[in-house]
């Protein structure tokens, strides 16, 4: 079963940017879809942005479209998540998880693999 670790989160201004990743390991990535969820303080978990397998298919958030971009390096086992435009409501921490499978979905219940988190705080 594969293990996930996010890194690249961190503090930054309005309008700023960062990107996270999310290593995979103990799995063959490439047979995973994969997603980004994200958890604001009093708040439940909701989706952010997923990607199948070969990057073919894409599906985001309303509350993100057109400023983060979900993509992934299969060779390299590796997951990202460009964040662009940041707001002070992008506060979170922001959860990768994987599904073996070719396919996409929003739905927290169709992943069993979940990485531990990293937080990201957008200061006004």
């Amino acid at each position: 079963q594969v293990q996930l670790i996010e890194s690249g989160g961190g503090l930054v201004q309005a309008g700023g940017s960062l990107r996270l990743s999310c290593a995979a390991s103990g799995g063959t990535f490439m047979n995973y879809a994969m997603a980004w969820f994200r958890q604001a303080p009093g708040k439940e978990r909701e989706f952010v942005a997923t990607i199948n397998w070969d990057g073919g298919r894409l599906s985001y958030a309303d509350t993100v479209k057109g400023r983060f971009t979900i993509s992934r390096d299969n060779a390299e086992n590796t997951g990202y998540l460009q964040m662009n435009s940041l707001k002070p409501e992008d506060t979170a921490v922001y959860y990768c998880a994987a599904q073996p499978g070719s396919f996409i979905s929003s739905e927290e219940y169709r992943y069993d693999y979940w990485g531990q988190g990293t937080q990201v705080t957008v200061s006004s």
